[in-house]
């Protein structure tokens, strides 16, 4: 699978609905992965709606050297980290009512115990923990792919995995469930 690549290209070649397409298969998993940064769903929807306004704005940026997931998910990283260095200036603080309102939403993805139990030690890990947790075993990256997201290389990817794991399974073990 090319992971999108072929639809940009149509896109470049003037085909509208490619890019429907791109959008369709990438936009929830670019929201996801920010969220993981920003800790605020309506925040991740905005940055990951200017990832793919930046797609289209800077049509040629992409050079299909790496697969367009590394691309926009290098991006999506890079744009979540610089609203995090502009709110830290800004001192916002969230609405009680938001947070409400995404941990009802989130209530409703994660159906069972173990995905929450999961979700919740996941989200306990530091961020480049996660961010590695996410890209290889949710979006599937390999870890080559993984580092060039996350500025690393393939070793420091498999050690930010090996102790993420370790911590997931001393959390989990101690819920009584298991990695």
């Amino acid at each position: 699978m090319d992971n999108g690549a072929s639809s940009y290209r149509r896109y470049l070649d003037g085909d509208d609905a490619a890019f429907d397409e791109i959008m369709r298969l990438w936009f929830d998993r670019l929201i996801l992965f920010i969220d993981r940064y920003v800790h605020d769903l309506y925040t991740a929807e905005d940055i990951a709606t200017d990832v793919f306004a930046d797609l289209v704005v800077h049509r040629r940026r992409y050079n299909f050297q790496y697969a367009l997931s590394t691309y926009l998910f290098t991006l999506a990283r890079n744009r979540a980290l610089n609203h995090l260095k502009r709110q830290k200036r800004l001192r916002f603080e969230p609405l009680d009512e938001q947070l409400a309102e995404r941990e009802s939403l989130e209530d409703t993805v994660l159906k069972t115990e173990r995905h929450r139990a999961l979700h919740k030690a996941i989200a306990d890990l530091p961020t480049d923990m996660q961010a590695a947790v996410h890209l290889v075993y949710f979006e599937g990256l390999s870890y080559d792919e993984a580092g060039r997201v996350m500025n690393k290389n393939r070793k420091q990817i498999d050690n930010l995995l090996s102790r993420a794991k370790r911590e997931l399974r001393t959390v989990l073990t101690e819920e009584g469930l298991t990695l």
